[in-house]
């Protein structure tokens, strides 16, 4: 079994990542920055100070997460947007809320995924009105797609 110490370890683990050359605006020799993964502390703080702002979420979470060099969160906000994404892709990524290209197809396959999308593209509704479908107007719904009714 895993100990309380094995498992706190990875929070304190610094990687250095390499931007790719096309994010910056100027040709630098070394383009590397160190970056942590983030803790379930740092998101409730960040989601705390962001509220509904996802713009503000993701700098927020590079912020935390930048380690070498540190921005200021004015000097994050300045960053070119294409930058900022990279970061906070990389930041998720170490910090494990990520998901890959494999996980994302998995999930497609899920049955209930599935409902959600045929409903979404059979009636033009949105995410957030699918997501409201308790689970069996959902399954009437599809089921009345195909007839069944």
């Amino acid at each position: 079994m895993l100990t309380a110490e094995a498992l706190l370890a990875g929070a304190d683990a610094e990687r250095e990542v390499e931007v790719p050359g096309h994010l910056l605006p100027t040709a630098a020799e070394d383009r590397r920055v160190r970056l942590r993964p983030l803790t379930v502390r740092d998101l409730r703080l960040i989601a705390r100070a962001a509220k509904e702002n996802e713009d503000l979420t993701g700098a927020l979470m590079v912020r935390q997460a930048l380690v070498e060099p540190s921005l200021t969160l004015e000097q994050i906000g300045a960053l070119p947007a294409g930058l900022l994404q990279f970061l906070l892709r990389e930041v998720n990524r170490l910090s494990g809320i990520a998901a890959t290209e494999e996980e994302i197809l998995a999930a497609l396959e899920d049955p209930l995924a599935k409902a959600s999308l045929t409903l979404a593209r059979e009636f033009g509704w949105t995410p957030d009105e699918v997501g409201r479908l308790t689970l069996g107007e959902a399954m009437l719904h599809v089921a009345a797609l195909r007839g069944r009714l």
